[in-house]
């Protein structure tokens, strides 16, 4: 039998898997997450890396699915665990600073390529926690105000514009208040954000100070005085109902639902977007690693590649209009104008990056919440 020369062993060997490995990933939010891994990301990520296999595991929708990943890292490190059982998680942004003051996470983002095309402040700082390193964004959900431009031609740039509109147009911009979903809840948010009179970053990043909740007196009596002058609206959705019916004109909308609403003919086409400044807040979901991970080195690979350019285009901002984790410039290139146009004309990169804002930290949210239910009726 002839025998292989070395060069052709070596070959041979170096396109055999090292190693096949079997990678779970367990996220939180609703089904379309799991199946965007399983049915989608996964396979293309098989596909690249031809041996290993992708499990996505998914822990319910909202807060608790991201809850119950954390529980289950608290239960792996009370039992001392040499390698846990998740490799990737992906979560919402409010647990990622609990698990990196437990110390649960890897630190691998300056490991991987695209850790360096993440501009957003929320890959830093998540509601007060410094995670900077710990996380990448899978994608970045986002606020902002919709509006019928035949009936507003030129759109306030500002929440101080936006009050001299509303003054001139009475219960021609609606929202949702408090509880009838978070577009009006973060509409909210960035009014404190613009007319508090304290110092927004500290509302963003912390430290919670008492002293900082006394200065909101004349933010909220101004936003009661907007709110009699506005539609309440029944929800997130009901927003964008009541503009598509033309009986408001402007709104608080999330940008994933409106271009949603848009594509399946329940927005009239010419419907726009503003982000006015100082800005509105949105949140991000993270890929996070454990530190005892067994598979790093995957899991690296894994979530470089759910966050190269070409995924982030085709995965993210093509099948969910949602804004890519990585700064959009990057995605460009690899999206077909007609998309680009859709998402980024409106609202462009630099807004996202200037006026993108993160919710306060929960102790400031919270005292924003219950003043906004004293003050506004």
């Amino acid at each position: 039998m002839r025998r292989l020369s070395y060069a052709a062993f070596a070959l041979a060997f170096a396109a055999l898997p090292v190693k096949a490995e079997e990678l779970t990933v367990a996220t939180a939010g609703d089904q379309n997450m799991v199946d965007y891994i399983n049915q989608y990301l996964g396979p293309l990520f098989e596909k690249a890396y031809p041996g290993n296999t992708v499990r996505a595991v998914g822990t319910g929708p909202g807060d608790a699915g991201s809850q119950k990943i954390l529980e289950r890292f608290d239960a792996q490190s009370a039992a001392k665990s040499d390698k846990w059982d998740i490799d990737v998680a992906v979560v919402h942004e409010k647990f990622v600073g609990p698990m990196v003051t437990k110390n649960y996470l890897d630190k691998y983002r300056s490991d991987i390529d695209t850790g360096k095309l993440v501009t957003r402040d929320n890959a830093k700082m998540a509601l007060g926690t410094d995670v900077d390193g710990y996380v990448m964004p899978m994608f970045n959900s986002q606020t902002a105000i919709a509006y019928n431009p035949d009936l507003v031609p030129n759109p306030p740039k500002s929440y101080a514009e936006l009050v001299e509109w509303a003054k001139a147009h009475p219960k021609q911009f609606g929202y949702n208040g408090i509880k009838g979903g978070a577009s009006g809840v973060s509409f909210v948010m960035g009014w404190i954000y613009a007319f508090g009179g304290g110092d927004a970053n500290m509302l963003m990043n912390g430290p919670f100070k008492e002293e900082e909740t006394k200065k909101w007196d004349a933010a909220f009596k101004s936003l009661a005085d907007f709110t009699k002058n506005a539609t309440l609206t029944p929800g997130n959705a009901g927003t964008l109902d009541l503009l598509a019916r033309g009986e408001i004109a402007m709104g608080p909308v999330w940008v994933d639902m409106f271009y949603s609403w848009k594509a399946s003919g329940q927005l009239p086409p010419s419907m726009k977007l503003v982000l006015p400044a100082p800005g509105m807040p949105g949140q991000p979901m993270h890929y996070v690693m454990p530190e005892k991970t067994a598979h790093k080195d995957l899991a690296e690979k894994f979530i470089a590649f759910a966050t190269s350019p070409k995924i982030q285009a085709e995965g993210i901002v093509k099948r969910f209009n949602w804004y890519p984790g990585i700064d959009a410039t990057n995605v460009k290139p690899e999206l077909d104008d007609a998309t680009w146009n859709k998402l980024f004309v409106d609202i462009s990169p630099a807004d996202l990056a200037s006026k993108g804002k993160p919710f306060p930290i929960a102790p400031y949210n919270n005292a924003i919440l219950e003043a906004y239910e004293k003050s506004v009726k």
